[in-house]
């Protein structure tokens, strides 16, 4: 083996004919010599470029509706045969077997079938069996051959052909075969993924994650780690599909952040009113709805201004000029929102820095969807949690009970406290949050801690009492015990929404009966580690 291989015989059989015409036209004019199958073929041949069919090498014709052509020995010894080993040359020459010294193949489009909805029948016909087979050979025997499975190599292709007079380096048949097998294994991922899907298998012996690279990022949650982003196909509008309209690259902890962020704002139908979430380390640090987007943006603003100060908003409603305005007033990393107007682009325009993120639209909160998270030798694989509580799902177990105005702040409190790191509590005022405890260790913690930003935020606004007066609290999971309660009732509480499910219920609810609190219990928690 030589560290530079010529090319002189080509097999191009493509799904996505982008560029195709402009490659085999370049590899022409070096004389290589062009095989392909099927359409790939009649595209070569109606440019004007000569080109011979897989069938005239094989000496079978494409049969059982193109689902056998290349599955043949002069296909696959032409791709594996190592050029240097005699006995390797001496099959080929008794059987007849030309190298392949490039192979260009992109598959069958079962991710995009996948995409639009395909039914069964078709997502099998769209499983290429050829495509796959031939790219492991091709990348196998690397050491010859150079595999292209990405219409976006093309060009480094050609600038590699280019720089050596026509052959390809060691290193870059290495590179893509790296790449070629990457291919691969997303393409069996997706199909074995689907099928598991298919057939109801909710946990299948074996399960295999895939991403395509989006972005490089300068580092991870920390300076001294290496991080990427990747996407995995869906269309789901966020972070991961949205359009960058200006700002500097996004950092691994933006777009984590800009994720929660998202998911949060889309739990509010844009229909009902608009609404605006305020992220900081993943965590809201103020979410409101309001009469207009500006209202709801000042009235998140107003649970936590330090907090909101360098964080990520999202918007469920396209940016006008008025809440841009607004939002320029201070320092933020991240808006993302479904669209903006001009007159809000050209405001965000002179902050140079700010990210501004639009997406065609807000993400199902309800969609079915899979998290995985990595442990020590292994991964955690789970449903998202879509859980969904409304009005008539609450039981009322006070002597009081709620009144409209409190149920609607209650059911706001809940959509929050969803997304808040456990354990989680929520104040919530007038559809707006007025205090977020987070990710303490005890439910007490997290209720003082909410009770005392209510309370400051009061005091920076100039307000006579703490803005937990009056107020919804939220807890994601139950009450262990009556002493958080009582802290959300010294806040200055009204009325409750937790899942319920403690040993100690009643001495929780008695708690509440004696402080005047009304309590609902929802029957579903929301841990959120």
């Amino acid at each position: 083996m030589t560290d530079l291989y010529p090319l002189r015989r080509a097999l191009l059989s493509v799904s996505d004919k982008t560029g195709l015409i402009e490659l085999g036209q370049a590899l022409a004019k070096r004389g290589v010599e062009l095989l392909s199958t099927g359409g790939s073929a009649k595209t070569l041949r109606d440019a004007g470029l000569n080109v011979k069919d897989v069938s005239e090498v094989t000496g079978f014709p494409e049969m059982m509706d193109g689902r056998v052509k290349t599955l043949h020995p002069k296909v696959h010894g032409g791709l594996l045969a190592l050029r240097d080993n005699d006995d390797h040359v001496a099959a080929m020459d008794e059987h007849g077997i030309g190298a392949i010294d490039l192979l260009v193949v992109n598959l069958y489009p079962f991710e995009a079938a996948l995409a639009r909805g395909a039914d069964y029948a078709e997502m099998i016909e769209n499983i290429d069996i050829g495509g796959p087979a031939m790219i492991r050979a091709s990348a196998k025997n690397h050491g010859f051959t150079t595999t292209i499975v990405d219409v976006e190599d093309y060009d480094a292709l050609l600038a590699e052909l280019e720089a050596n007079d026509g052959q390809t380096s060691y290193a870059f048949r290495q590179k893509m075969a790296q790449i070629a097998y990457a291919r691969t294994g997303a393409y069996d991922a997706a199909v074995s993924t689907w099928m598991a899907d298919a057939i109801g298998e909710t946990a299948p012996r074996r399960r295999v994650f895939a991403g395509e690279i989006k972005q490089t990022l300068r580092y991870g949650e920390n300076s001294h780690q290496q991080a990427a982003f990747y996407t995995d196909g869906s269309a789901r509008p966020g972070v991961a599909t949205a359009v960058q309209l200006q700002g500097k690259e996004l950092s691994y902890n933006n777009i984590n952040d800009t994720d929660a962020a998202f998911e949060l704002v889309a739990e509010f139908d844009p229909a009902e009113s608009p609404a605006v979430a305020i992220i900081k380390h993943a965590n809201p640090c103020g979410v409101a709805t309001g009469a207009t987007l500006v209202e709801a943006y000042q009235k998140a603003f107003d649970c936590d201004r330090t907090s909101a100060f360098g964080g990520i908003v999202a918007l469920n409603q396209p940016l006008d000029a008025e809440t841009a305005t607004k939002i320029v007033e201070i320092f933020t990393e991240v808006v993302i929102a479904p669209g903006a107007s001009d007159e809000a682009k050209e405001i965000f325009a002179a902050k140079k820095n700010l990210r501004l993120l639009l997406t065609d639209g807000l993400p199902a909160s309800r969609a079915a969807l899979t998290a995985f998270k990595q442990v020590s030798g292994g991964m955690l694989v789970q449903d998202k949690d879509v859980g969904y509580v409304g009005l008539d799902d609450l039981k009322v177990v006070t002597e009081k009970a709620p009144t409209e105005d409190q149920m609607r702040d209650l059911l706001f409190a809940w959509k929050v406290a969803k997304h808040v790191k456990s354990n989680a509590i929520v104040y919530v005022k007038d559809s707006a949050t007025v205090g977020v405890g987070a990710g303490q260790m005890s439910r007490l913690d997290s209720a003082n801690v909410a009770a005392s930003k209510a309370e400051r935020m009061a005091k920076e606004l100039g307000l006579p009492e703490t803005l937990a007066k009056g107020s919804a609290v939220a807890s994601d999971a139950f009450f262990p015990f009556a002493d958080g309660l009582l802290e959300a009732a010294a806040a200055g509480a009204t009325c409750v929404i937790q899942p319920g499910g403690s040993m100690r219920d009643q001495e929780v609810i008695d708690a509440a009966n004696e402080n005047g609190l009304a309590m609902v219990f929802t029957g579903m928690r929301h841990f959120r580690h």
